[in-house]
């Protein structure tokens, strides 16, 4: 046996090895931010009144724990710049570490601040700073995750990488959900309106500080390396001048965000509600199906991810991305006339969110060049998420309040026709172009690998 062939399969194992630990890196991070989002919201009755105050039948310190969700929305596109510089400057394990510390820091004041009945008003501003501080967090998290694993995932499996590592987006949300119902299980209603909502952000913290331990040990991205030392003999162009550059790849990111972030809020968040509306199923009965949807719409990230590595990503994405033109005004069609359960529709609508969310950290991250690819996607991915996901619920209750319901189906159909003509404009941008024709073809030279 030669040395060189003796080498072989330790340099194998030693890349296998750092695969894992750059999968495991960006996966934990995605589920500790979902995780903190969403428990955030699920714990919003609970502690409104603890930290806003009680207002006439408890309306004001709910609104307040609410307007105070919304806030976060609004600071992720300022966090997207500032540490998707970061990202670009520093490193992605720099931005990864630093925006999980600061997300865990924040879940562990917002369970650290006293209640109106100790220090009053400062209450609810301490809750909406954390929270502030969150959601710059935030906006940096998403970006780095989808340029970390960009860069980082083998050819072979890059949209397998990519399904994992959002999917961790669902699982965080399935969590939140399994400690709610654990707390109500052990200390009830009245334990968690009487402080013990604070557990929820304590874990949160946790999950927070094991995510940065993960990610300590996660190896800088080799694309990065290599990308910084060019450009420290070069200066870096201004944000403005970057987006203008890059005209192309920002409007496939604003396409493609604005169909999964829709899709998501109205399949995932508010349908619920939409089918209480039309008195076809209860609100409770409607929600608590919820947990089965984002467990079929996880399985159905991933099998997209590892059909777009077996196939290709445009055969995959054309039907996918394509699907839900037609389909979402059928589907909805069938749930107010009655001739399609609850259930079925769930089910489905979640499957078509699923195709568009399995693909999309590698999809918008192959869209910029290294130097720039954080803050470009972030900045884009971030603002349009609070433009027109983070403001889906209030639109759908306020066209319900008015009895224009009716214009939900359409409204979400334009918003997921988006990722079809994502496809479109994607073609325009020379690298990207350039990446999938060559891991198509790869694929249609050797039809029998996965």
């Amino acid at each position: 046996m030669t040395e060189s062939s003796a080498v072989a399969p330790l340099r194998e194992q030693a890349e296998t090895g750092s695969r894992r630990r750059e999968l495991a890196a960006a996966t934990v991070g995605s589920v500790v931010e979902s995780f903190d989002w969403s428990i955030y919201a699920v714990l919003a009755p609970y502690f409104a009144a603890d930290l806003f105050g009680h207002g006439k039948h408890g309306v004001s310190g709910v609104l307040g724990a609410y307007v105070t969700f919304a806030v976060g929305f609004v600071a992720r596109p300022v966090g997207s710049y500032l540490i998707g510089r970061l990202s670009d400057t520093r490193g992605r394990r720099f931005a990864l570490s630093l925006g999980m510390a600061v997300i865990a820091a924040a879940s562990l004041g917002i369970a650290a601040v006293p209640g109106q009945q100790a220090i009053g008003v400062w209450a609810a501003v301490l809750a909406v700073v954390a929270r502030v501080v969150q959601g710059l967090a935030f906006g940096g998290e998403a970006p780095s995750v989808a340029a970390y694993v960009t860069e980082t995932a083998p050819p072979r499996h890059r949209f397998a990488f990519s399904s994992i590592s959002y999917g961790g987006i669902v699982l965080g949300s399935l969590l939140s959900f399994g400690v709610l119902t654990l707390l109500i299980n052990t200390i009830g209603k009245s334990g968690l309106e009487n402080g013990g909502w604070r557990l929820g952000f304590v874990v949160a913290a946790l999950l927070g500080l094991a995510a940065v331990w993960v990610r300590r040990w996660a190896p800088e991205s080799a694309e990065f390396r290599r990308t910084r030392e060019r450009v420290r003999r070069t200066a870096r162009p201004p944000f403005l001048r970057t987006l203008r550059e890059h005209r192309w790849a920002v409007l496939t990111v604003f396409l493609n965000t604005l169909g999964g972030t829709v899709g998501y809020y109205f399949a995932l968040a508010y349908l619920p509600q939409y089918a209480a509306a039309y008195h076809v199923i209860s609100k409770e009965e409607a929600a608590s199906f919820m947990t089965v949807v984002l467990g079929v719409v996880l399985v159905t990230m991933l099998l997209t991810g590892a059909a777009a590595d077996r196939f290709g990503l445009m055969p995959v994405a054309r039907l996918g991305f394509g699907l839900p033109i037609p389909l979402v005004g059928i589907l909805l069609a069938g749930l107010r006339q009655g001739w399609l359960p609850f259930q079925v529709v769930a089910v489905l609508l979640g499957m078509l969110v699923a195709t568009v969310l399995g693909t999309l950290n590698v999809f918008t991250g192959l869209l910029f060049p290294t130097e720039v690819r954080a803050v470009g996607l972030g900045v884009v991915n971030a603002t349009t998420i609070a433009a027109f996901g983070g403001t889906f619920p209030l639109l759908a209750e306020w066209l319900n309040g008015r009895h224009m319901l009716g214009l939900i189906p359409g409204y979400v159909t334009v918003c997921t026709a988006g990722p079809a003509l994502a496809l479109l404009t994607a073609m325009k941008v020379p690298s990207f172009a350039a990446a999938v024709r060559q891991a198509d073809g790869a694929v249609e030279r050797t039809p029998g690998t996965a």
